[in-house]
């Protein structure tokens, strides 16, 4: 029988001889109080993501995509009631083997993390990565989303997965927006964060790479004359969308070789970001997507 020592705080070790823990050993933790569930319940703030480079992603498949997609896994967390679980035992194996700590938890310490009342069996804790702008350097498919200033983690998560869905290269977040890595923009995206690219760029920076970018530059915007079914869409293209509010600002609209909009008729003035998003990407890729295989 497997000895196991409790700690103060809550967590138990399966020790090795000489009291060092053994590689592979799955840590057991059932106090809120434990250190580590601080560390790792205070990612739901943005100074400490940014602090540390994490964030934290919460459900099985989320988790799953990560890993499988190579993305460097800090800590897995699971329900000690998942941990039978043949997914959740091959995610423990390949936490282990990259170096990554593995926590068996008790109910409280899922919801303190998560800080939700019904929280995922799973959660993991993934170290950030951007593409710097200034290394993109498109291919004549490519497609790219550029966001200036959105603020809804919710809408910034939905068209991340959308252009996952048509096959966009990634999404360029322009000033000051919504962390890409909160846990509501995260969970929205559903697993797709971990297959599109994502960059941040200053004003000057996304100036910077619109003038040597080598296709097209498309923004919307509601006063423009041509219909965005009209617009020439050969690649490489870099979509321009502005914020929920305001729009594009007259600066970033100036970078773009061309400005459409997207006709309505009935009485609402405005689409929402990502819905409006999702109609430009389905259309600049409507010929890839054609269903002929």
């Amino acid at each position: 029988m497997v000895a196991v020592m409790k700690t103060p705080a809550g967590e138990a070790r399966r020790p090795r001889p000489g009291g060092a823990q053994s590689p592979g050993a799955v840590k057991e933790v059932s106090s809120v109080a434990n250190p580590v569930v601080k560390e790792i319940a205070g990612l739901a703030l943005a100074k400490n993501r940014k602090a540390s480079g994490r964030f934290i992603a919460e459900g099985l498949k989320l988790v799953a995509d990560g890993v499988d997609a190579g993305w460097a896994i800090d800590t897995l967390v699971y329900a000690a009631a998942a941990g039978a679980q043949p997914l959740v035992q091959r995610l423990a194996a390949t936490c282990h083997a990259r170096g990554g700590r593995v926590l068996s938890v008790t109910d409280a310490v899922l919801a303190k993390i998560s800080r939700r009342d019904n929280p995922q069996t799973v959660i993991g804790i993934f170290h950030q990565r951007l593409t710097a702008p200034e290394t993109i350097r498109p291919t004549a498919e490519d497609v790219w989303v550029a966001l200036e200033q959105v603020r809804d983690p919710g809408n910034l998560g939905t068209i991340v997965r959308t252009a996952d869905a048509v096959g966009a290269a990634g999404v360029i977040l322009i000033g000051a927006t919504v962390d890409p890595f909160s846990p509501e923009a995260v969970r929205a995206t559903m697993g797709s964060i971990f297959h599109v690219a994502l960059a941040k760029a200053s004003a000057p920076a996304f100036a910077t790479l619109a003038g040597r970018w080598p296709g097209r530059i498309v923004g919307t915007h509601l006063a423009a004359p041509t219909d965005y079914r009209s617009e020439d869409y050969t690649g490489p293209v870099l979509l321009v969308m502005g914020g929920e509010q305001a729009g594009l600002s007259p600066a970033v609209a100036d970078l773009c070789g061309a400005l459409v909009r997207i006709p309505m008729t009935g009485r609402a003035d405005s689409l929402n970001l990502a819905v409006a998003t999702g109609v430009m990407l389905f259309e600049i890729a409507r010929d890839r997507l054609r269903g002929d295989g």
